[in-house]
């Protein structure tokens, strides 16, 4: 049996608290806080202590899937990517830039839901863009 305490970011919110996963066998199957931690000072909230339930969910999805026909099908990687990048040029030369929009999640950190805005005003050409947390 091998066990170890993996220091990370709690995936929830935008604080920034400090969690150990504990790891047994490769799985992950607990949460720990991190005492010495600036933010979360060893404390954590709810989500913090459930933070491992959706890792080795069986609903999570782990594979890009592509719904043709009302059905979905598995597809890989580039395949989606590339269907998202033609679907998004497709809407937005045809509608304007504006019919576009992206709705963030509280699961990412501030430095990804930053990067996402960017993308979405800098890129997409819209500032239609919101964070589920405000919701």
């Amino acid at each position: 049996m091998e066990y170890r305490n993996v220091l990370t970011t709690c995936p929830y919110c935008g604080t920034g608290c400090a969690l150990y996963l504990q790891v047994l066998d490769g799985s992950v199957v607990g949460t720990l806080p991190v005492k010495g931690h600036p933010i979360s000072e060893g404390a954590l909230c709810i989500k913090g202590w459930n933070a491992h339930g959706f890792i080795h969910h069986a609903d999570r999805l782990t594979k890009p899937l592509i719904r043709e026909q009302g059905q979905f099908r598995e597809a890989g990687w580039d395949e989606a990517y590339n269907l998202i990048a033609d679907r998004f040029s497709s809407f937005k030369s045809d509608f304007g830039p504006d019919s576009l929009a992206v709705l963030s999640s509280a699961k990412c950190t501030n430095e990804e839901n930053y990067l996402l805005q960017k993308f979405t005003r800098a890129f997409l050409g819209t500032n239609n863009v919101d964070h589920c947390a405000r919701l």
